[in-house]
């Protein structure tokens, strides 16, 4: 009797061990990519910024977690060549922006996440840049071994109001828009 309840209790840890196994993907960081694009009342600027690590987490083939950390640093114009290249690099890595010396990564993490169907998910996460997070929420969807998603950030919630409507209404052409696009492809 005591063989059968070791038996019992050791097949019911199994399966509860299995139940919980997650399986964490982490991203190739060299093949995985940012674009952003950043729109003002006379034009654009399109560029890139590179990931540091990054890893979704998922359960039974079902996304149920996310961590990414970006590298700051690596922000970069791609609209642009020689001078004028190096002076918006320069702003945007400057305390107008993002202040990449003094916060040289940007972190995303997933806080919640329902799917919509076919490997599409709506995920909400915390979104910290400057050291301020604050919540996003955006649609991601997962193929083999990619996921891809494309959603809006406001700068002006980080802190970042060098040329914002919001805050100086009389700037006129000069504005530049409160909200910028990021395009993230993973591959992992």
């Amino acid at each position: 009797m005591k063989n059968l309840k070791t038996i019992a209790l050791a097949f019911v840890v199994a399966l509860s061990t299995l139940a919980v196994t997650a399986q964490t993907k982490k991203i190739d960081v060299a093949k995985s990519n940012i674009n952003w694009l950043a729109k003002k009342v006379t034009g654009q600027h399109s560029g890139t910024v590179a990931f540091k690590s990054g890893a979704l987490v998922f359960k039974k083939n079902v996304l149920t977690g996310g961590t990414f950390v970006v590298d700051m640093t690596s922000l970069t114009a791609t609209d642009l060549t020689g001078e004028y290249l190096g002076k918006l690099n320069g702003h945007l890595k400057s305390e107008d922006f993002f202040g990449t010396e003094k916060f040289p990564t940007s972190t995303l993490v997933f806080k919640t996440i329902a799917p919509k169907g076919n490997n599409v998910y709506t995920v909400t996460s915390d979104l910290t840049i400057k050291g301020i997070t604050k919540p996003v929420t955006f649609d991601i969807a997962v193929k083999g071994n990619t996921a891809s998603t494309t959603f809006n950030v406001d700068r002006t919630k980080y802190d970042i109001k060098y040329n914002s409507k919001s805050f100086f209404e009389s700037i006129g052409d000069k504005a530049i828009y409160d909200e910028f696009e990021l395009k993230v492809n993973l591959q992992f």
